[in-house]
């Protein structure tokens, strides 16, 4: 079975999309309403901005949101049979699989960037990446620190990325380190995404999320929150809202959907981290660029 999945923030690069736009002219016509949709000249920024302005949570998020569906629409035939996307690729994953239209998951994703920018700015808060030490020692470790830090990407065993108040992150880092972690790197993110901190933009997210039409999923989609495969309009909102405070797990999501069938994983979107990643989840598993 053939499952697509969608990136998430970190993947952007300068340049973006410029070669999908290029391609065909309805990608192009896809690409040039977002601009529309947004109220500003997000192309640009794309084509031809600096890093600077794409690390830009409010510009980051639907730029890749906009280049993960234009790469879906140039493909001739996706053959998917389950989707699954990366905290914000959740978005394009809904798209691909016909829950949201391009203009709606667009306007979605908008508002949750510019809600979780928001709460970045409120509270000084990061993020930390922890290799080499296994994900109940991460959990244990976060559980006795003080503060608010808390396990927030999944990303493959080994590999787990850590949210919360600047000092508790830190704090918890040092204590990886005497665990034994490898690594115990402070990330350049000026947010705890997927922490409790996120809570004012789940409560505006909430009411974009509440307001828009979801349909019913043409095959399953794998959320973050729960891992495993859904189809209901309701449900996938609640995950989605749920998903802002809780932590992205693509270990378990990938693992479920090798589980149910899965053979084959096209990454559709910029960059091949989820190639990666996948790969350490289910070495049995062949991945793929859509693009």
């Amino acid at each position: 079975m053939k499952a697509l999945v969608f990136p998430g923030q970190g993947s952007q690069f300068v340049g973006m999309g410029k070669e999908l736009y290029d391609s065909r002219k309805e990608v192009k016509a896809l690409m040039e309403s977002a601009n529309e949709i947004l109220g500003f000249d997000i192309l640009s920024l794309m084509f031809t901005g600096t890093e600077e302005d794409l690390k830009k949570t409010e510009v980051t998020q639907p730029a890749i949101f906009i280049h993960s569906v234009a790469a879906l629409k140039s493909m001739e035939n996706s053959g998917a049979e389950m989707v699954a996307g990366h905290s914000l690729g959740e978005f394009s994953a809904l798209v691909a699989n016909g829950v949201l239209s391009f203009e709606d998951g667009l306007r979605l994703v908008s508002a949750r960037a510019k809600a979780m920018q928001e709460a970045c700015n409120a509270n000084p808060s990061s993020m930390a990446a922890i290799l080499g030490l296994a994900d109940e020692k991460v959990e244990e470790i976060c559980a006795s620190i003080a503060g608010i830090v808390v396990p927030a990407n999944y990303n493959c065993p080994g590999q787990l990325v850590i949210s919360g108040e600047t000092a508790a992150v830190e704090e918890a880092c040092l204590k990886m380190k005497e665990a034994g972690a490898k690594r115990a790197l402070m990330l350049p993110v000026n947010g705890a995404f997927h922490s409790p901190l996120m809570q004012p933009a789940q409560e505006k997210l909430a009411a974009a999320i509440e307001s828009t039409q979801f349909n019913k999923a043409m095959f399953p989609v794998y959320q973050n929150s729960t891992t495993t495969a859904v189809s209901e309009p309701e449900e996938i909102k609640k995950n989605l809202i749920k998903q802002l405070t809780g932590p992205v797990k693509w270990t378990q999501s990938v693992q479920n959907m090798v589980k149910d069938g899965a053979t084959e994983f096209v990454e559709v979107g910029p960059g091949k981290t989820l190639q990666g990643l996948i790969k350490k989840i289910s070495p049995e598993v062949t991945v793929s660029s859509a693009i």
